[in-house]
């Protein structure tokens, strides 16, 4: 089985001086490999079509993997999962968004600031969390 270390490694080169962050890696047991990135603005379809042909390259030609079958499949973080980033916060600076405190508590506003420690969201009241205290923050889709 391949191991996510591996692939992290192979990736962080092929990212640097580019605005991408790596979001998620994820492996199933068979060896499917979902890799999701995200920038400040759209994540262009074209460069992940390009980082997959080069991690391609990189698993046909590394020792530790080149016999593995595999599946690998690169593309832009779901609009609904929760933010892993203080660049994800800057992204979606202005817009709505869901915070869960560690207790469970949803707290529904718009984002209207962010720093190296803190956000801000604009509710009821103006609220500000500490990243380490909310088990996530999710874009609130609103139609």
């Amino acid at each position: 089985m391949i191991q996510e270390s591996i692939i992290r490694q192979m990736v962080a080169p092929l990212l640097d001086h580019t605005p991408y962050e790596l979001m998620t890696v994820t492996i199933s047991k068979d060896n499917d490999i979902l890799i999701e990135i995200d920038q400040p603005g759209a994540v262009d379809i074209d460069f992940c079509a390009e980082l997959n042909r080069r991690l391609v390259a990189e698993l046909d030609s590394n020792p530790l993997t080149k016999n593995e079958d595999y599946s690998l499949e690169v593309g832009s973080v779901s609009l609904t999962a929760p933010f892993l980033s203080r660049m994800q916060y800057e992204k979606h600076l202005g817009h709505n968004v869901v915070v869960t405190d560690r207790d469970g508590k949803r707290h529904s506003g718009q984002l209207v600031s962010v720093d190296d420690e803190t956000f801000t969201i604009d509710a009821e009241q103006t609220l500000t969390f500490r990243y380490d205290e909310v088990k996530q923050t999710v874009y609130n889709i609103t139609f």
